[in-house]
């Protein structure tokens, strides 16, 4: 019960977080810039993706039907119902032109908002990270000051400056989309689980969500991958409950009105996260969370065993480069 009541505090906690929009309204008053970028990504995902969906379904679709009808009764002359097969040639066509809709308008729409909205979620991250005035470290701050003056130092050491320290960075990033990758064919998968299915893929989405949502600010604040995957996976109930907002919002429309409603909805949950203190704190009660059974979840155990799997099949020099950098 101790361990239940523990890890249900800090999923409350991340889900007090998520819900804290009014940060957005702040991070935007102090920034111009960051302003127009999330006006921009609502007239594109809001007003003009989702828009369309709702223009199809309240006004092609019915207007189809009028025009196209699949009953005798509601032709214009019945004389037509006397030629042979009319009313499956309005039903081909009526399908026809939906999908001409879909493959000449939709799918290139949601291709172009993938590609300009990813640029846009790191600007508005950036704004918002700028917009905060200041430096804000998260898992550095996990112990004491002295603490974390001494795994700075031991980490800078192990991470060399100049091409060295760039090619090291360049190689967690490849490693990571790679980690992230297969983690969503992970979340993926499990939707087609019978009976618990829903609930893992839910809790999955959370955590993955979650973690976009911070890997912002982590990237601005140069923390490296195992210590972020370290402390996400140590303080996993925390980004359940934060990422279980972003997926309730989803979670029961069809795949294109999630995008468009996520697409609204995540720079939000990214500007909440870069505005966070709450994981900082979470940090310094480390070991109140751990005397209360509150222990660390492999949540990315079958990703990175996966990702070290696809590496090994790598030639033996890129492998063992993409390890080194891994390890750094």
């Amino acid at each position: 019960m101790e361990r239940v009541k523990a890890g249900s505090v800090l999923w409350l906690e991340g889900l007090r977080e998520a819900c804290c929009l009014h940060r957005v309204l702040i991070l935007c008053l102090r920034s111009r810039s960051l302003l127009v970028r999330t006006g921009q990504c609502f007239l594109l995902n809001g007003f003009i993706f989702l828009g369309s969906i709702f223009v199809l379904n309240s006004v092609v679709i019915p207007a189809l039907w009028w025009i196209l009808p699949d009953q005798c009764s509601q032709l214009v002359s019945h004389k037509l119902c006397a030629l042979g097969g009319i009313l499956k040639f309005y039903s081909f066509l009526r399908l026809a032109l939906i999908q001409l809709f879909y493959a000449f308008w939709f799918y290139p729409l949601y291709v172009f908002s993938i590609v300009l909205s990813t640029i846009w979620y790191n600007d508005i991250a950036k704004y918002g990270y700028a917009a905060m005035g200041r430096s804000k470290l998260t898992v550095d701050k996990v112990s004491s000051q002295n603490d974390t003056l001494t795994t700075q130092n031991a980490y800078q050491a192990k991470r060399p400056s100049g091409l060295g320290g760039v090619m090291i960075g360049i190689g967690e990033q490849v490693y990571s989309m790679l980690l992230l990758s297969v983690f969503f064919l992970e979340v993926y998968a499990t939707g087609f689980i019978p009976y618990i299915g829903k609930v893992l893929n839910f809790l999955l989405l959370a955590w993955m969500y979650a973690y976009y949502c911070f890997e912002y600010k982590w990237n601005f604040n140069e923390v490296s991958l195992d210590r972020r995957l370290d402390y996400f996976e140590s303080y996993w109930p925390f980004f359940a409950g934060f990422g279980s907002p972003c997926v309730l919002a989803i979670f029961f429309f069809s795949p294109l009105v999630s995008y468009g409603i996520m697409a609204i909805l995540f720079p939000l949950f990214v500007l909440t996260a870069t505005g966070s203190e709450a994981e900082q704190e979470i940090s310094f009660e480390k070991y109140k969370w751990r005397a209360a059974g509150v222990e660390r979840l492999p949540i990315f155990y079958v990703a990175d065993n996966v990702s070290m799997w696809m590496l090994s099949l790598l030639p033996l020099d890129k492998r063992d480069q993409m390890q080194d950098r891994k390890a750094q």
